[in-house]
């Protein structure tokens, strides 16, 4: 099979995660996806808890003896809790470290261990702009993307040398889910795009609320040969709403 290597793909039930197995498949890459739930797409699905680290560490290994040797990883899974910073519960706050942070380590560590005696492969960590830019209202959510972006950075100065590039994807608003989860008002993602003053929220300068394809697009050029010279970096797709 004339392939681009085979794919984990973590959070593939919907959204982004879902977008971005499907952009690696159609570039002819082999896709496992772990979740929770079954992915939308039609690939390889090993049911796993990123946030525990024997079930990773077990999935990882069956994904090299049942496919092959992995030669990319994208952590897509991530959970959204929000809500004022003074009254966060200790529960929320374990909750989407366990997910957006550990996680991500969980995966990155174990998919490594199989890449470095390898000499090559790729790392992209999904992460988000609020880890760059205060949210009010997402305290936890933006320290917990904070870590995850800052983690794959650091595994990127220690893997380099064995070949490894690590890379984080860092979306703005994006029409998932969980993104439709937090308009209350009918205008849905107009409010997005005009921003809010009154929260220190700057709207979209491109003017669209970003498609999980456009993030997934953003993925599949990091994971390509076309990157191969880029590490360490964190790309921000979210039409310029944090003005970076």
């Amino acid at each position: 099979m004339d392939t681009h290597g085979i794919a984990v793909v973590t959070g593939v039930a919907g959204g982004i995660g879902a977008a971005v197995a499907e952009a690696l498949t159609a570039s002819g890459h082999v896709v496992a996806g772990l979740d929770r739930s079954k992915p939308e797409p039609d690939i390889a699905w090993y049911d796993t808890d990123v946030t525990d680290t024997r079930a990773v560490d077990t999935a990882v290994a069956a994904v090299e003896d049942e496919i092959g040797p992995i030669s990319l990883l994208v952590s897509v899974a991530g959970i959204l809790r929000t809500g004022p910073a003074l009254e966060l519960s200790d529960e929320d706050w374990a909750d989407l470290f366990a997910v957006n942070a550990t996680g991500v380590m969980h995966l990155s560590r174990a998919v490594a261990r199989h890449m470095v005696p390898r000499r090559r492969g790729a790392i992209v960590t999904v992460g988000s702009n609020a880890a760059g830019v205060p949210r009010a209202g997402m305290a936890a959510y933006a320290a917990s993307k904070a870590a995850a972006a800052h983690y794959t950075r650091c595994l990127g100065l220690e893997l380099a040398t064995h070949g490894i590039r690590c890379n984080i994807v860092s979306p703005g608003s994006t029409d998932t889910p969980m993104q439709r989860a937090l308009w209350t008002e009918d205008r849905g993602p107009d409010a997005v795009i005009a921003g809010d003053p009154a929260a220190f929220k700057v709207g979209i300068p491109l003017g669209r609320i970003a498609d999980p394809e456009d993030i997934a697009e953003a993925v599949c050029f990091l994971a390509s040969d076309a990157a191969r010279h880029i590490t360490m970096q964190d790309l921000y797709v979210d039409g310029g709403a944090t003005l970076r």
